[in-house]
């Protein structure tokens, strides 16, 4: 059985949020709720000061303090690696959204980020918190997919509805392989520099695994113990931006 994890390539990604964009329509997201968050961040002083950008999706922990203080055991991991929500346990109490360090949780009925406020734009006449024209067909409450229902947290989930489909045996998902195309995370697929890649992480011969091996492969926040199975690459002299404050612009 694969453990599905993500690398992103930091010299290859050029902050254009195409990410970001795939992920919102794939995931019919509210405007402003960004699974995929590309955070712009500034180093250095005046005049040398320098805008700089950094992809950031939900981490699919290994060892993730979200699903530790869920007090209902909606928040769960599955045995191939997504980090979950079931939406019919979730009683909105935030805990996963407090112990998450990296920021990637929403909440459905928190002040609005854009407006007018879609949700009264387009009403939902059942228990789904907004009903726009665009949404995706996909819809499984078990594993957060689809438009949640009010009073719930969401957030990425490796685009569940696609990878858990995917062949067998399969080392890695690309968007240039016809036959595992379909199968990839919007965000990969959309990602115009290919600064994005997607496979099994348990799979010495996968890509990613390569990639991470060959290349030092690091971790946003490592030492919290979390073990995410998103991983960088940060070129000679890079860094993520872990013990330095990241600044929204």
């Amino acid at each position: 059985m694969p453990k599905w994890g993500m690398v992103i390539d930091l010299e290859k990604c050029t902050g254009c949020q195409a990410c970001t964009a795939a992920c919102a329509m794939e995931n019919s997201r509210l405007p402003g709720e960004s699974w995929q968050d590309v955070i712009l961040f500034t180093e250095g002083e005046y005049p040398s000061v320098q805008i700089k950008w950094f992809p950031r999706p939900c981490m699919q922990c290994e060892n993730p303090s979200c699903v530790h203080v869920c007090p209902t055991r909606a928040t769960y991991k599955t045995d191939q690696g997504f980090v979950l929500i079931d939406w019919d346990r979730c009683i909105g109490c935030k805990y996963c959204m407090i112990a998450c360090p990296y920021g990637v949780r929403f909440y459905t009925d928190e002040k609005p980020l854009a407006a007018p406020d879609p949700r009264k734009v387009f009403k939902s006449e059942d228990e789904h918190s907004w009903n726009p024209p665009w949404k995706a067909p996909q819809e499984d409450w078990k594993r957060g997919v689809g438009i949640q229902p009010r009073g719930v947290v969401s957030k990425c989930t490796f685009c569940y509805h696609r990878v858990s489909k995917a062949p067998k045996d399969v080392p890695d998902l690309s968007e240039h392989d016809p036959k595992t195309r379909e199968y990839t995370p919007a965000c990969v697929v959309a990602c115009p520099p290919t600064a994005r890649y997607f496979g099994d992480l348990d799979n010495p011969d996968s890509e990613v695994s390569m990639m991470i091996a060959n290349k030092n492969g690091i971790r946003l926040l490592d030492q919290l113990g979390n073990k995410p199975q998103v991983y960088y690459l940060t070129g000679s002299g890079g860094a993520v931006p872990s013990n330095r404050a990241i600044k929204k612009t």
